[in-house]
């Protein structure tokens, strides 16, 4: 069956929000501080490495921009307003969330870059949700 790249982008997208808590309940487990009950999570955080906080947050931030990416990527294909915009900024906007999510929980990507490639993101939806007005 034939359907749009930025389908395809939303369809790989949605698998790695699917998949991206992993890091993070990989190092809850692997960490998890003495006397904290494993049935009571969520719990603050404390004394688990930096790297599985960070883990938890990318996750989150995916969900954040994912859910409104994926609206507008809808609609956009409902309504017939795919262009080659839609094309190359729903690709755009994937491989700037895989790039937030590792550099996020490597911690390379440091400020400034983390929050610039999130304002990047964001103007990929901008840009996106336009289209349904050119």
């Amino acid at each position: 069956m034939d359907y749009p790249t930025e389908l395809g982008v939303l369809t790989a997208l949605m698998l790695l929000a699917a998949s991206l808590w992993i890091p993070y309940i990989v190092g809850v487990n692997k960490h998890l501080p003495e006397g904290i009950n494993n049935f009571q999570r969520p719990y603050g955080g404390e004394g688990l490495p930096d790297w599985v906080l960070r883990a938890n947050r990318a996750h989150v931030n995916l969900i954040e921009q994912g859910l409104p990416f994926a609206v507008i990527v809808l609609v956009l294909h409902a309504t017939g307003n795919l262009n080659t915009v839609t094309y190359w900024t729903a690709i755009a906007f994937f491989w700037l969330r895989v790039a937030h999510a590792v550099g996020m929980i490597s911690c390379y990507a440091r400020m400034p870059l983390r929050p610039l490639i999130f304002l990047g993101g964001w103007a990929c939806i901008v840009v996106l949700a336009l289209q349904l007005w050119l």
